[in-house]
């Protein structure tokens, strides 16, 4: 295998060996305490533009599923149609794997989806690394590789609209004539949250992140998770502000979902110092001694004192006090930072689903 360096935006070098498609990448470097789910990780539109380092240390051991599309074409254990990671970093690549389910190794895939993949480095250095700086910049620079041809805002993860590369470009229906009708705003959603608002009776309509819809005929609004800063998302937080000022229907927002919400609201968002992207954060539904445990993914989160007067906190984490949710106070309206969905993680949350359904 070749030997890889990996050059923090700090100069911090740490040095490992190549496992996936050999190419010179650059991105933002963010860390995942997970322990499983990488196929589900690896194919989450929140993680585009990202270079994913995977904490848990053996990881490949039970390979890859088949990527195969049910007859509603959405994928049937991926969560998009590809991978969307910049690259995958771990500590020690397991070659030989064993599974039920498995139809290909970690490194083929990889190879197969022209990602790269890093191996050798001591990962739990290089989270404490960014732990203590945050997350920053990063490049991967393969022996003797030619490099990806990226633009020079590949350089400054918040400077891309990352929404708007993984967005559909054209509105997609699901369980159509179903009965009641969803609309779903898509920053980059993950399949399982269409597979929960389907499994629950309704029809999806899913339309570009920028879409108006405050013209369609639907019973409720689903805003979906999706990568980078939200401050870009200018014009789906117009198109939201919109549908708020003409009706009270329903509406759920999830991780992006929530930010944009919380934009509508009045909110500010900061940027998290190295983001939440884990299977463990523990949530508190503000106002209950309910504590759940929940899948993230996320680098910003809303600053809920800047929050309108007739909003409300609704789920808060506890380990560092930031917002994981809000609510209206007398409209049908509210959201999540986690995942409730959780595809792959706990599902102790996926109630939020309900709670959705019975409001419309």
């Amino acid at each position: 295998m070749k030997k890889v360096t990996l050059v923090l935006q700090d100069g911090t070098e740490f040095h490992g060996e190549s496992f996936g498609y050999e190419q010179n990448v650059a991105g933002e470097v963010v860390f995942n305490t997970a322990m499983t789910g990488y196929p589900e990780s690896l194919t989450d539109p929140s993680y585009a533009g990202q270079i994913m380092v995977l904490t848990y240390p053996l990881v490949g051991n039970y390979g890859v599923p088949p990527f195969s599309f049910g007859a509603d074409g959405l994928p049937t254990f991926m969560e998009s149609d590809r991978i969307y990671a910049t690259a995958l970093i771990v500590a020690d690549y397991s070659t030989h794997y064993s599974h039920w389910n498995a139809h290909e190794s970690l490194a083929d895939w990889l190879r197969r989806e022209h990602v790269p993949g890093v191996t050798g480095i001591d990962t739990r250095q290089l989270t404490k690394v960014l732990r203590e700086h945050g997350v920053m910049m990063g490049r991967i620079v393969i022996e003797g590789a030619a490099s990806a041809e990226q633009s020079a805002d590949a350089q400054d993860y918040g400077a891309v609209n990352w929404v708007e590369r993984v967005s559909c470009k054209d509105i997609i229906r699901y369980n159509e004539g179903a009965g009641r009708r969803v609309v779903l705003v898509d920053c980059g959603v993950k399949s399982n949250i269409i597979r929960c608002l389907v499994s629950r009776g309704v029809e999806v309509v899913r339309v570009p992140w920028d879409y108006d819809y405050t013209g369609m005929s639907f019973d409720g609004l689903f805003l979906a998770n999706g990568p980078g800063d939200p401050d870009m998302c200018v014009d789906a937080v117009e198109v939201l502000r919109r549908q708020m000022s003409l009706s009270r229907k329903p509406i759920c927002g999830i991780c992006m979902g929530n930010q944009l919400l919380g934009k509508a609201g009045g909110a500010t968002i900061y940027k998290l110092k190295y983001g939440h992207r884990s299977h463990n954060q523990p949530v508190r539904e503000v106002g209950t001694n309910r504590c759940y445990v929940t899948s993230q993914n996320h680098g910003y989160a809303v600053d809920a004192a800047t929050l309108g007067s007739e909003w409300r906190e609704l789920f808060v984490n506890m380990n560092d006090g930031s917002n994981e949710g809000i609510r209206h106070q007398t409209n049908p309206w509210f959201s999540s930072q986690f995942h409730p969905e959780a595809c792959s993680g706990p599902v102790d949350t996926e109630f939020m689903f309900d709670r959705f359904i019975e409001s419309l």
